[in-house]
């Protein structure tokens, strides 16, 4: 009677811990902190933070002071030199597809390079924007200054 009792405890404390273990494995999906979804929500979190006041809602930015960063041929462009801007901010009168802008940008070298790729791949895929992601490599090999 008695091996009988124990082996009932037995079966009772370790059956729902088994079955409690398989449902944590099974129950939850991880999403890899590099896919392309997350990228684009901790992008959109950071340019809300960061950028929003000045490029606005809509990406169109303010006439003669911000730029847009919609459809204009500097977000589509090349990487390096938006990285740069990102890093380096921007003091100087710039001429943006026949407009000038003379706003000053502040820089953002507080931020990660995994952050900077972040948002500069949400601004290059939004906004009616078609460009590819930036990589943290890519920001990383920019502030190393080994990409000019």
């Amino acid at each position: 009677m008695k091996k009988i009792l124990v082996f009932s405890c037995l079966l009772c404390c370790i059956a729902p811990v088994h079955a409690q273990t398989k449902k944590a494995y099974t129950a939850k999906k991880v999403v890899p902190a590099t896919s392309p979804v997350e990228t684009l929500k901790r992008g959109k979190v950071l340019y809300q933070k960061f950028c929003i006041s000045c490029h606005q809602v809509d990406g169109g930015g303010v006439p003669n002071l911000n730029p847009p960063i919609v459809g204009t041929s500097r977000i589509a462009g090349k990487k390096a030199p938006l990285i740069k801007v990102i890093l380096n901010g921007m003091q100087e009168r710039v001429e943006i597809d026949g407009e000038f802008y003379s706003n000053n940008m502040p820089p953002f070298k507080t931020l990660t390079d995994q952050q900077v790729a972040d948002v500069l791949t949400y601004i290059r895929k939004s906004f009616g924007n078609t460009g590819t992601g930036i990589t943290k490599t890519e920001v990383t090999m920019v502030r190393s200054g080994k990409i000019k």
